[in-house]
C-alpha cells in the first residue's frame, strides 16, 4: 500500500526516533509499504518518520543511482555497487574521509535540492528486516543516502546543513511546502 509522505513542517520530522523490537506490530507489512511508497515517489530512501512513524527504521536502494551514474562519476566511487537494504535501530559508529558536496533532495521537502557536504564513508551497526545484526562500512553515493536517511531518525533534515543565508533564501519555498501550496506527483500529508 502506498502511504502518504509527511511534508516539511510536521513535528515528527524533528523528533528523535525510538528503537523497535521484533514484535513491532505489522513490521513486515510496514516495510513492504515503505518500499512501495518510496518507489512510487521516485525516491532512493525512505525513513519511518517520513510516513509519520517516529521509529528507527529506514529503507535504502542506492543501486538505482549507482546503475545510472555517468562513467566519470563511477570513477569517483570505485567499488560502490549500491545496496537495497532495510535498516532497523541503526547507530552510526564512525565516519571517515573528506567531506564532499552532492545535491540532495528529500521527499518531505519537494522541489528543493541543495549541495550538502558529508564524509566519504560511514560505519554503521543495524538490524535487517529479520533482526539479524550487521556492522558495515559504506562509501560514496551509498554512504550519502544512508547519512540522509539516518538523519531522519535523528530528527534532522538536509536543510539543517545549509548556511544561514541559504536557509533564509529558501524560507518562502519551505513555508509554501508546510502550507501545502505545492503540487507533487505522490501522496503527501501537509501540516494543518
Amino acid at each position: 500500500m502506498i502511504l502518504s509522505i509527511v511534508a516539511y513542517g510536521h513535528q515528527v520530522l524533528r523528533e528523535k526516533s525510538k528503537d523497535i523490537s521484533p514484535d513491532y506490530p505489522n513490521l513486515q507489512q510496514l516495510i513492504a509499504n515503505m518500499w512501495e511508497t518510496m518507489y512510487a515517489s521516485s525516491g532512493v530512501g525512505l525513513a519511518a518518520p517520513q510516513i509519520n512513524k517516529p521509529i528507527r527504521l529506514f529503507v535504502v536502494d542506492s543501486e538505482q543511482i549507482v546503475n545510472n551514474l555517468e562513467e566519470d562519476e563511477k570513477d569517483a566511487w570505485p567499488g560502490d555497487k549500491g545496496i537495497k537494504s532495510v535498516f532497523i535501530n541503526a547507530q552510526i559508529i564512525d565516519t571517515e574521509g573528506e567531506e564532499w558536496a552532492y545535491q540532495e533532495g528529500c521527499l518531505s521537502i519537494p522541489k528543493i535540492r541543495e549541495d550538502v557536504y558529508r564524509p566519504e564513508k560511514v560505519k554503521i551497526r543495524y538490524m535487517d528486516e529479520h533482526f539479524k545484526e550487521h556492522e558495515r562500512t559504506f562509501h560514496g553515493i551509498t554512504a550519502r543516502v544512508i547519512f540522509h536517511e539516518y538523519d531522519h531518525i535523528e530528527g534532522k533534515l538536509f536543510i539543517d546543513y545549509l548556511k544561514p543565508l541559504k536557509k533564509r533564501m529558501l524560507k518562502g519555498k519551505l513555508d509554501d511546502i508546510s502550507k501545502g501550496k505545492i503540487k507533487v506527483d505522490y501522496k503527501m500529508n501537509f501540516p494543518r
